[in-house]
Order: structure tokens, then sequence, then C-alpha cells
């Protein structure tokens, strides 16, 4: 039998603790090295979430969102430009083309975005 292979990566959360504070954590998931397109080599995925919908959003130069909860929780990848997202305990982290982070602060005081020139996001609403 052999033995599953597995890779970690960090994956940044946002989240509303139970005083209704936004905070960020980095957390680990586990990708399985599986045969997901053969006859291509193996490859490491997460296991699946269901998505809702998938959506492209664009936020203008200078765009600026204050404090407000998501309104559902999603999935937020940087495509281009580059995005500044504070939350309620005071931290605030930028985010490069790349960047992706799990969006479930859906109650509380939420997060501020700030865009950094035109910043397109895609946008996978779970």
């Amino acid at each position: 039998m052999s033995e599953t292979v597995t890779r970690p990566i960090n994956v940044t959360r946002l989240f509303t603790d139970e005083a209704g504070e936004s905070h960020f954590v980095e957390e680990k998931l586990d990708l399985n090295e599986v045969n997901f397109a053969p006859p291509a080599p193996s490859m490491f995925l997460s296991a699946p979430a269901e998505a809702r919908a998938s959506v492209y959003l664009l936020c203008p130069d200078g765009y600026f969102g204050d404090f407000h909860p998501a309104p559902r929780r999603q999935i937020m990848t940087l495509l281009q430009g580059e995005l500044e997202v504070g939350v309620s305990d005071g931290e605030k982290r930028r985010f490069l083309p790349g960047g992706s982070v799990l969006v479930e602060d859906t109650s509380g005081k939420g997060h501020s975005t700030r865009s950094i020139g035109d910043s397109l996001l895609i946008v996978t609403q779970l």
C-alpha cells in the first residue's frame, strides 16, 4: 500500500471573534498528491469546497470601503493591483497579485478595503 503524500500551504483567514472583532490568522491547509488530470503527472490538491458563484471584482484606484462585514463567506484572490485590508483589532495587511484570503467576517465590525491602483480580484463565493 502506498503512503499518501501531502504538502502544506499557508492560508490567510479573516474572521470575526465572539466579541464581534475581526482578525487575520495564518492557517495550514494540507494538499494531497492525486492523479488529477491523467495522463499528466500527479499534483497536489486540497479537499473540494462547494462554490455558489464566482465573479470578477474591480476596485478602481483610490477605492476605499470603510469597515463592513463580508456579504458572504468567500475566497478573494487578487489578480492585479494592490489591496490594503484592515481589521478591527488594528492590523492592516497589503495583498499583492497572487495573494488570496478566506473571508469569513460575515458579522461584527468587519474589515476595511483600500485599492492601490486598479485592483482586479476573482471572488469565489462559498
